[in-house]
C-alpha cells in the first residue's frame, strides 16, 4: 500500500513537472496596438524599436510581439485586437492615446496596457501604465513632509488634465491650504495671479509704509525709507508653496506671473510635475529653483544613448516605457508559472524597471518616483 501511494504521489510530481516544463516552452505572444500609418507613425515605430531592445535583452525565445496598428483610431484599435484575440492573446501593449481606449470594453477577456497616464474614465480591462498625476503627487506629498510644507497652493490648469489633479490630490491626501483654478490665456492668468497673491494689497502695503514713515522723525529714517523704496511688495503671501500642474511654455507662464507678482522662487518653493528634464526649464534662472518628481535619470540618458547608438535616432519618453513593460510582462508572467491570466495584474506587486519601481494592484499601476530640483542651470537629484 505505502509503495503503491510513493508511486502514485512519483506521478503527481511528474505530471506537474511536464505541465510547467509544458508551460515554459509556449509561446509568450504580447500583442502591441501602436501607429504604424498617418501623422503618428513614427511614434509607433520607436515603441517597437524599443520593445524590440527589451526583448533582446531578455534573450527569451518563448516571447513573441504581435505587432498591429491602430492607425490612431479607436474603431481601428478594436478592430486589430479582436484580429490579436482570435490569434490567442490576452495581454496587449497599448494603445498610445487615451482616445483609442474607447470600444475596447468590447474584449473582456483580453488586459490592455495603456501607455497613456490617464486613469480616469478607462474600460475595466485598460491598465495605464504612463507616469500618473497619483504617482507623482505621492512623491511631492513626500518632499513636501520633508521639508514641513503645509501651507502650498496648488494651481490647475482649466483644461482636461484637470479631473486628473483633483483625484490625485483626493486619493494621496497631499496637504495643502489652497486650490486655484486658472486660465492659461495670458492676460487673463495675469491677473488671476495678482488675485491669488494680493499683489495689490501688498503694492498699496508698501506705498503707505514708506508715506507712514516720511512723516515721522526717528534714526535711520532716509536708510530704512530707501530699504523699503527697492521692494516691490510688503506684507505676507500667505501660502508656503505653489504646486503648478503644468507643463512647456504654460508652466513658464505661471512661473513668471508669480514673478511678476513679487512671489519668487526664493521666498516660496516652486514646484511643478514631472518635466521630463525639459532642458528649456534650465535657461530660466529667474525662476529657479525649481521642484519635480521624475523617471530615473541616469537610466533616461543610459537608454537615450542605447536608443541612439543603436536606431540611429533619438528615442522618447513612450519609447522608454515601452522598454519597461515588456520586462514587467515578462516578470508577472514568470510570477504566474507561465500562465497568462488577468489576475496577475490584480495581485499586489513589485517590478523594479529603468523608469523606476512598478507597483501593481487591484489592476492599477503606480510609479515610486525620483525627486529633482532645476537650479545652478542643472538638474539635481534630490531623493
Amino acid at each position: 500500500m505505502k509503495t503503491f501511494i510513493k508511486l502514485l504521489l512519483c506521478g503527481v510530481i511528474i505530471v506537474l513537472a511536464l505541465n510547467k516544463i509544458a508551460y515554459s516552452k509556449e509561446k509568450i505572444k504580447i500583442g502591441l496596438i501602436v501607429p504604424l500609418s498617418g501623422e503618428n507613425s513614427a511614434i509607433g515605430e520607436k515603441i517597437i524599436k524599443s520593445i524590440r531592445m527589451a526583448v533582446n535583452k531578455i534573450d527569451d525565445e518563448k516571447i513573441e510581439i504581435l505587432p498591429r496598428d491602430t492607425k490612431s483610431n479607436p474603431i481601428n484599435a478594436l478592430k486589430v485586437s479582436k484580429e490579436l484575440y482570435q490569434e490567442g492573446v490576452r495581454i496587449i501593449l497599448g494603445p498610445v492615446f487615451n482616445e483609442s481606449n474607447k470600444y475596447l470594453d468590447d474584449l473582456e477577456d483580453v488586459t490592455f496596457i495603456s501607455f497613456t497616464n490617464k486613469l480616469i474614465d478607462n474600460p475595466k480591462n485598460v491598465i495605464s501604465a504612463g507616469v500618473n498625476a497619483i504617482s507623482q503627487i505621492q512623491t511631492i506629498k513626500k518632499f513636501n513632509k520633508r521639508n514641513k510644507l503645509s501651507e502650498g497652493v496648488i494651481l490647475i490648469p482649466r483644461s482636461e488634465f484637470k479631473k486628473e489633479i483633483e483625484v490625485a490630490i483626493n486619493k494621496t491626501k497631499i496637504k495643502h491650504k489652497e486650490v486655484f483654478y486658472y486660465d492659461r490665456e495670458p492676460t487673463v492668468l495675469t491677473k488671476q495671479i495678482e488675485k491669488l497673491t494680493k499683489y495689490q494689497i501688498r503694492k498699496n502695503n508698501l506705498k503707505y509704509e514708506i508715506k507712514r514713515l516720511e512723516d515721522l522723525s526717528f534714526k535711520d529714517k532716509d536708510k530704512r525709507i530707501q530699504n523699503l523704496k527697492k521692494k516691490d511688495t510688503l506684507g505676507n503671501i500667505g501660502f508656503d508653496s505653489v504646486l503648478i500642474a503644468d507643463f512647456d511654455e504654460n508652466l513658464k507662464s505661471v512661473a513668471t506671473s508669480l514673478l511678476y507678482t513679487d512671489v519668487s522662487s526664493k521666498r516660496i518653493k516652486y514646484i511643478t510635475l514631472n518635466q521630463w528634464f525639459d532642458n528649456s526649464l534650465l535657461k530660466e534662472t529667474s525662476l529657479h529653483p525649481i521642484y519635480f518628481p521624475s523617471i530615473n535619470k541616469n537610466n533616461y540618458e543610459i537608454f537615450l544613448n542605447d536608443f541612439k547608438n543603436s536606431y540611429g535616432q533619438d528615442g522618447d519618453q513612450l519609447s522608454f516605457l515601452s522598454y519597461d513593460l515588456i520586462g514587467l510582462v515578462y516578470f508577472l508572467i514568470l510570477e504566474n508559472d507561465f500562465k497568462i491570466s488577468k489576475s496577475i495584474f490584480y495581485k499586489k506587486n513589485k517590478f523594479k524597471g529603468k523608469i523606476g519601481v512598478f507597483e501593481i494592484d487591484k489592476n492599477i499601476i503606480t510609479h515610486q518616483l525620483n525627486f529633482y530640483s532645476i537650479e545652478d542651470k542643472q538638474f539635481k537629484k534630490i531623493f
